[in-house]
């Protein structure tokens, strides 16, 4: 049963860095070929919104599919349904049906792969082993994160976007692949108490939803705007930001499991702090934005495993891990679609781009108080889906 479970963070560990390389040369292009494509930064923070906000309205349609389905099936689907924003995101050329149709997509693709992919992760990762397990999976990102915009930026300059975007979208569909013959992790039909379990993680969850539009939605079309809208440019400074973090965070997660918590939680968010800051401050100096959006690529190791350790161990002692994502998932879309709606309202307002930036440190700031809270001297302890 053991190797089992490892054959299954392997294979899971293969299909994510398939999923993040085309992320990588997709999702990470997605707000910034809007803005060449002519729509304004505020409906493209409000395109946002209504995304996240179209995941909350799909999303407790899933529970029944994923009973009769199982997830490790519907997160298969998932992958291939997360491609079709690339299919149509060519055809947007400014405000309109388009556009529409890209958000639908995208927030049914995103739906139907996140809910599942963070229940089956949860489910088979090993409590004792969860840091390091989550701290390999953000270095393997990280070292995706160099190659997929290098080739996004040459494709989308040499070949345009339809080419570009329709194979990312095929990209995406081949992450599939690693996960057939995977166990699979059944939802069973009754869980009492599972939503109960997700409170302190929603409240978490939603923290992050809003410190993540800020470091890293906005924080794309800032880049991208004081780098005078250059695809090559954006691409390059996203693969120097892969190349700093590509083994940030593996000595990390090895001190999580070893009962270093809270450290981890001071170092994390006091680096996040630093970088937003430095961010805010940046814009308007490409070079020095460059150099901030390097520093950036520290955070996101030291960010997955200090947050996902918890979260991940709470979802595998709560009575269901499915239904344990859906409360998570949705906390995390009502935070980012707040800071996107009062992102878009400041920019509407003529409010410089780095104030948005700096809404991240109040999340930050929340983010670090929970942690500390659920953070304890050991993973046992920790598994307990409650505050401390």
């Amino acid at each position: 049963m053991k190797r089992l479970r490892l054959d299954a963070i392997t294979r899971v560990n293969l299909h994510y860095l398939t999923m993040v390389f085309a992320q990588g040369t997709g999702f990470l292009f997605l707000f910034v070929f809007l803005l060449r494509a002519g729509v304004a930064a505020p409906l493209v923070l409000l395109a946002q919104a209504a995304i996240v906000t179209g995941r909350l309205c799909v999303r407790p349609f899933l529970l029944p599919l994923a009973k009769r389905m199982g997830v490790r099936p519907l997160l298969m689907l998932g992958s291939g349904v997360m491609g079709l924003q690339y299919l149509l995101l060519p055809a947007v050329h400014g405000p309109g049906w388009a556009l529409v149709a890209v958000c639908v997509a995208a927030a049914a693709g995103d739906v139907f792969y996140w809910l599942p992919f963070n229940a089956y992760y949860a489910a088979i990762g090993d409590v004792e082993r969860r840091g390091r397990q989550i701290a390999l999976r953000e270095a393997l990102a990280a070292a995706a994160g160099i190659v997929a915009p290098l080739a996004a930026a040459l494709s989308l300059v040499a070949f345009g976007p339809w080419w570009t975007f329709w194979t990312v979208a095929a990209v995406q569909a081949s992450a599939a692949l690693p996960l057939i013959g995977a166990p699979d992790v059944q939802v069973p039909a009754e869980a009492p108490g599972a939503f109960r379990a997700a409170r302190a993680a929603f409240l978490l969850m939603a923290a992050d939803g809003w410190f993540d539009a800020c470091w890293l939605i906005m924080w794309q079309i800032a880049l991208f705007v004081s780098l005078r809208e250059s695809f090559s440019a954006y691409g390059g400074a996203l693969a120097l930001a892969g190349v700093v973090g590509a083994a940030a965070g593996l000595a990390l997660g090895h001190r999580i499991d070893a009962g270093h918590g809270r450290r981890a939680v001071v170092v994390t968010y006091a680096v996040a702090t630093t970088i937003v800051v430095l961010r805010g401050a940046s814009l308007g100096w490409p070079v020095l934005a460059v150099g901030a959006h390097a520093l950036g690529a520290l955070l996101m190791p030291l960010l997955g495993p200090t947050l996902g350790f918890p979260i991940s161990n709470m979802s595998k002692a709560s009575p269901c891990t499915f239904r344990f994502a859906m409360v998570t998932e949705g906390g995390w879309d009502v935070g980012c679609c707040g800071a996107c709606l009062t992102g878009a309202a400041l920019l509407s307002l003529g409010a410089p781009l780095a104030s948005l930036i700096l809404l991240a440190l109040p999340a930050a700031a929340l983010s670090a108080a929970i942690l500390w809270r659920l953070y304890s001297a050991s993973a046992q302890t920790l598994a307990r889906p409650m505050l401390a």
